[in-house]
């Protein structure tokens, strides 16, 4: 599955519709970390984990949507869950500890 570009318009059809898992990765593109994250967030989003979506959020374009969630770092990993953000990680993490964040949600 493709990677979501997330905006004010389709966050509440992408995310707080959706029944399921939701990672939503808050970066810019002058961001050197959220540069090294990205190929994880590929990866996840490549391996098509069942009734799991990915998306991205950048900061830069979407102001309000980085304050909705209180997001102060990037890269900041939001995971929400049936619509609620469920867990939040700042930083760069490995493709192994955010697929465990995401089995603790299942």
């Amino acid at each position: 599955m493709a990677v979501l570009t997330l905006t004010q318009e389709n966050f509440e059809a992408e995310v707080v519709k959706y029944s399921g898992i939701v990672l939503v990765d808050f970066w810019a593109t002058w961001c050197g970390p959220c540069k090294m994250f990205a190929p994880v967030i590929d990866e996840i989003a490549a391996a098509n984990l069942p009734d799991v979506k990915v998306g991205k959020v950048d900061v830069d374009q979407q102001p309000d949507l980085a304050g909705q969630f209180k997001v102060m770092s990037i890269p900041t990993l939001v995971i929400f869950k049936d619509g609620k953000a469920a867990t939040t990680s700042v930083g760069v993490k490995s493709k192994k500890d955010v697929l465990e964040m995401i089995e603790k949600l299942r």
